[in-house]
């Protein structure tokens, strides 16, 4: 009643002459004062009837217009913390990648040093003679091996790393440290590769297989042991130096010169790598000796690392010059290496 008692208020003030039901004085009669009541009365219902429908649709067709940004956010966040998750599997991976593809042919040189004890200028001739043809053959095991185990230790390293300091309460050295050990550990698994990329690049199986195939085939008639031979020095040398390449990255990279550009911190990075892969490729390359003489052999017995280093040591007559053959060029292998390998890796964590 208060909205028609405002209503009535504003209508104007009749000017006209006075029609039939008005008295003399401009007053309504009771018959005429009804009936205008009431027609206002039916107007002001339907008109309020009308201004409350057409709120209603406008509120419920806001209510289906779908909310562009909240929803974009809901559907897009869990894609983005999928991938920031397996970042670091896939930034490992590609910078294997990159890496075997530029460092091969020096690994070669390198692996018939270590083999055989000969000097460089005699392996490069060895590589001369197999011809171009044989110059990348035995790239894809190490191609499948590197960029898996790459992938499994820098992915696991984080994920573990995260993991366990959130269920033991130890020194961050320590949590880290552990998990170095445990995702070298397993790259352990992807052993047989690296086994048949050693059969492979010896000349001396040449005639018995050609590709990854084959090699794979030629052990399998002893058994999945002969698969896994060497595997006490992978376990060794993977354990440890991921324990030294990740607890002195940061430290390394913290005493060079603060770098301001994208150049600069690639710059950076590679140096930070090479110099890390560098020391580690000298500190475990009797270890690598080892592994290779180990892994070189088909069938017959399995020897124990000490036997193996000892008869090693004994046919380079007991010299450390002569045991660490070839270990000029595999720090100059690691020092590229390890220095694509960290710079590609950080550039991609970057980007991605």
């Amino acid at each position: 009643m208060e909205e028609i008692e405002k209503v009535i208020k504003k209508l104007p003030s009749p000017k006209t002459p006075v029609p039939d039901g008005v008295s003399a004085s401009g007053t309504l009669t009771p018959e005429l004062d009804m009936k205008i009541v009431l027609k206002l009365e039916t107007w002001l219902k339907k008109s309020f009837l009308k201004k409350i429908l057409s709120n209603t649709m406008d509120s419920e067709a806001h209510e289906k217009r779908p909310p562009i940004l909240t929803s974009s956010k809901q559907d897009i966040a869990p894609h983005i913390a999928n991938v920031s998750e397996m970042r670091h599997y896939l930034c490992g991976c590609c910078a294997a990648f990159n890496n075997i593809a530029i460092t091969f042919p020096i690994q070669k040189v390198l692996f018939r040093q270590q083999l055989y004890g000969i000097k460089t200028r005699d392996a490069v001739l060895q590589l001369r003679r197999d011809g171009f043809r044989n110059l990348y053959r035995g790239i894809l095991p190490p191609l499948m091996q590197k960029t898996t185990t790459l992938a499994l230790m820098f992915g696991l390293y984080e994920d573990l790393s995260c993991l366990l300091r959130k269920h033991i309460s130890t020194p961050e050295f320590a949590t880290r440290s552990l998990a170095a050990v445990l995702a070298g550990t397993t790259e352990a698994i992807f052993t047989p590769l690296e086994r048949v990329q050693t059969l492979l690049q010896d000349h001396k199986h040449h005639d018995k297989f050609t590709n990854t195939y084959q090699a794979f085939k030629a052990l399998k008639c002893h058994g999945i042991r002969e698969y896994y031979r060497g595997l006490v020095p992978v376990l060794f040398r993977n354990g440890f130096s991921n324990v030294l390449f990740f607890g002195l990255r940061g430290p390394i990279k913290e005493h060079l010169p603060t770098a301001t550009t994208h150049s600069a911190h690639l710059v950076n990075d590679f140096i930070c790598g090479g110099l890390l892969g560098a020391m580690l490729g000298i500190l475990f390359f009797p270890v690598n000796v080892v592994k290779t003489r180990m892994q070189s052999q088909i069938g017959g017995e399995f020897q124990s690392f000490p036997k193996v280093f000892q008869k090693i040591w004994l046919e380079r007559d007991r010299k450390l010059t002569n045991l660490f053959r070839g270990a000029h060029l595999n720090y100059h292998r690691s020092l590229i290496s390890w220095g694509i390998i960290n710079a590609t890796y950080e550039f991609l964590l970057k980007i991605i």
